[in-house]
C-alpha cells in the first residue's frame, strides 16, 4: 500500500515553481495580459512552449504567432491561463515514462485536445468561467502522478492487470487508496482551484455524481470528454483507455448531443 504521505510528496512536487511562472499566472489571474506577457517573455522555455503549443495546426492559425503578447491576446485569459498550466505538466512529465506508452508528443496531443475540446463544449453550453475550463488541465496532472505512484510498485501493478485484468483506476485505489478523480481533487487543492472545480472532476467519474444540476451536468459532459479521448488509437496504445470505466447510464441524456458536437468539430 502506499502510503498517503507517498502521495502527498508526489503532489508537492507538481509546480509552480519558477518565479517568472508564478508572476505570469498571478497578472492572468487578474485579467492584466498586457503584463503576464512581458513576464512570460523572460522565461526562455516558456516563451518556446507557448510559441511551439499555439502554433500547432490543432489551433487552426494560418500565419506564425511569434509575439507572447500575441499568443496571449488570441488564446484571451482563461486560455492563457489554461495554457500555462499545461505548460507546468511539461516540468513534471517524466523524460521517459515506463507503464504507460507515452511520449512527449503523444502527451501535449492529449493536453490540447481536451483542452479545445472542452472549451467548445462550454461554449456550446453558454459557459464563461475560467476556473470551470482550467478544470480539465488537472487529469493530465493525475495521469502523470499515477505513473510515478505505479512505477513504485512495477511489478505488482503488471501482476494485477495480467492475472485479474483489472483497469488502473482500480489497481490505484487498491495500491493508494485514492484513485484518478481524487488525485486530480487534490492537485486542484494545490493550485488553489476553487471547490466547484473538485465537484466536477469527481462528478465527470460517472460513480460520483453531484446534487448540483449544473455540477453534475458539467460532470457527465467531462466524462464523455474523457472517455472519447482515452479512447483515441493513440491513447489506447499508450493504456491510458483502461483508466476510465464509461458509465453510459449517467450520460444518456447527453449522448447524442456530445456525439453531434464532436462529429461537427470533425467536419469543420
Amino acid at each position: 500500500m502506499i502510503t498517503k504521505e507517498k502521495i502527498d510528496s508526489y503532489i508537492d512536487k507538481i509546480p509552480p515553481a519558477p518565479k517568472a511562472l508564478k508572476d505570469t499566472l498571478m497578472f492572468l489571474n487578474i485579467g492584466e495580459l498586457t503584463k503576464a506577457a512581458k513576464i512570460a517573455e523572460t522565461d526562455l522555455a516558456l516563451k518556446a512552449y507557448l510559441k511551439n503549443i499555439v502554433n500547432r495546426p490543432i489551433y487552426g492559425f494560418r500565419n506564425e504567432v511569434s509575439e507572447i503578447s500575441q499568443i496571449f491576446g488570441i488564446l484571451g485569459v482563461s486560455g492563457s491561463k489554461q495554457t500555462v498550466y499545461n505548460y507546468m505538466m511539461t516540468l513534471l512529465s517524466p523524460n521517459k515514462w515506463i507503464l504507460f506508452k507515452l511520449n512527449s508528443i503523444i502527451f501535449h496531443s492529449l493536453q490540447d485536445n481536451l483542452s479545445i475540446k472542452w472549451q467548445k463544449i462550454l461554449n456550446h453550453l453558454n459557459i464563461k468561467d475560467d476556473d470551470i475550463q482550467n478544470a480539465i488541465t488537472l487529469l493530465p496532472a493525475s495521469i502523470i502522478v499515477s505513473e510515478a505512484l505505479f512505477n513504485e510498485h512495477i511489478d505488482d501493478v503488471k501482476l494485477l492487470k495480467s492475472v485479474k485484468a483489472l483497469d488502473y483506476n482500480t489497481i490505484l485505489t487498491r495500491l493508494c487508496g485514492v484513485d484518478l478523480f481524487d488525485l486530480c481533487e487534490q492537485i486542484g487543492t494545490k493550485w488553489e482551484m476553487p471547490e466547484k472545480v473538485s465537484k466536477i472532476i469527481q462528478a465527470s467519474s460517472g460513480i460520483k455524481p453531484s446534487n448540483d444540476e449544473l455540477i453534475n451536468k458539467l460532470g457527465k459532459w467531462m466524462h464523455l470528454l474523457l472517455f472519447f479521448e482515452l479512447s483515441q488509437p493513440q491513447t489506447v496504445e499508450a493504456g491510458l483507455n483502461d483508466f476510465i470505466d464509461f458509465q453510459i447510464d449517467y450520460v444518456t441524456d447527453i449522448y447524442e448531443e456530445f456525439s453531434n458536437l464532436i462529429n461537427m468539430e470533425n467536419q469543420q
